[in-house]
């Protein structure tokens, strides 16, 4: 569960996610550093989202080596 409701489902597989981690990031279109939540679902699919742009849909994470996927 999230801050703002019930944790997202994965895009792939329609599974649960669970809240892996914050990375900050440059968001270029408004040139501002944001973090992004990291999710991922049990067949290790991984996902990330802006954090302050909760409802906002999962986006691949284009980075999954970086969080043992």
């Amino acid at each position: 569960m999230t801050a703002t409701g019930p944790a997202p489902r994965c895009p792939s597989c329609d599974g649960p996610v669970t809240f892996t981690a914050l990375v900050l990031a440059h968001r270029e279109e408004d040139g501002k550093r944001v973090c992004r939540g990291v999710w991922q679902c049990a067949d290790r699919h991984l996902w990330w989202s802006w954090a302050d742009r909760p409802g906002d849909p999962l986006e691949p994470c284009p980075y999954p080596d970086l969080f043992g996927a």
